[in-house]
């Protein structure tokens, strides 16, 4: 096996297929999957004398100095994506090499949860061959790694194949922040998945409402204890008469009864006491 050949939708792929220098007469030829004496559909054949053979988007290039024809494929496509054979045919057999042609997606996905949510992530496949599902930068790692379905060991991961519509699910359960990434899922045909776990900002709203809250209140119920406690003070206190006020009093006597008038116009006859009382404070 070769190692795999990763391009996105769009881009051309170069298939390198190499063979001893014994075999730098035989016709060469590239399969996309199966390939054999029997059944065999090359996509490309190399004609003798001739070093390149074009047929569409396919070009095989034939270099018997170096040992080496490559299969170039321009404008890949989903339907380009799958395993691929290198075969040189022999008189009564094939000599062959396989390798994987994955191509990525353009349109990627993105997704935004809260910790604590679900999520269920969709991925297409065209084929039996191993489904892949990885958290990583770059898809080539999960397949130099062989990430796939198989290999994740979490509960709260579940899978589910459909695959008379060509579709596998990935539920993952109780998100986390770490949960947060890249992924790749599929099979030959991939999609890049961008997951953001966000903290559900609601809840922490709430939880900042009912401190605030409690703050006024406590601070309200603080304020009426201390207006009722001055209340209370000034209703038990007597009245008092400021220190250093000066009291007065007159007492007129008048010897005989008469007239108001009379007794005005003569006021100044008659004896009058007058008493002065000097508190310097209350006892």
């Amino acid at each position: 096996m070769m190692p795999p050949v990763v391009r996105h939708e769009g881009e051309s792929a170069e298939i390198i297929c190499s063979y001893d220098s014994i075999y730098k007469s035989k016709p060469k030829s590239l399969c996309k999957g199966t390939c054999s004496t029997r059944d065999r559909s090359p996509l490309s054949e190399t004609v003798r004398e001739e070093n390149e053979t074009k047929t569409g988007r396919l070009t095989l290039n034939d270099d018997i100095t170096a040992g080496v024809f490559t299969g170039t494929i321009t404008g890949l496509t989903a339907e380009d994506a799958g395993k691929y054979w290198c075969a040189v045919t022999l008189e009564t057999e094939l000599n062959y090499l396989y390798t994987h042609l994955i191509v990525i997606m353009n349109e990627e996905l993105n997704l935004t949860k809260y910790e604590g949510d679900d999520v269920s992530i969709q991925c297409k496949h065209h084929d039996e061959d191993q489904k892949i599902f990885c958290k990583a930068h770059e898809t080539s790692m999960c397949v130099k790694d062989g990430v796939s379905l198989e290999t994740i060991r979490d509960d709260r991961f579940s899978f589910s194949d459909e695959a008379s519509t060509g579709v596998f699910t990935v539920k993952i359960t109780d998100l986390r922040e770490e949960d947060s990434g890249i992924y790749w899922c599929g099979a030959h045909v991939t999609t890049k998945v961008h997951l953001n776990i966000s903290k559900d900002f609601s809840v922490i709203i709430i939880i900042s409402v009912c401190v605030i809250l409690l703050l006024i209140a406590g601070f309200t119920l603080t304020v009426c204890k201390l207006r009722h406690k001055r209340q209370g003070e000034t209703h038990t206190q007597l009245p008092t008469i400021p220190s250093d006020e000066l009291l007065y009093a007159a007492v007129s006597f008048q010897k005989h009864e008469e007239s108001l008038s009379e007794a005005t116009v003569r006021f100044s006859e008659e004896e009058v006491y007058t008493t002065v009382i000097y508190h310097t404070g209350l006892n």
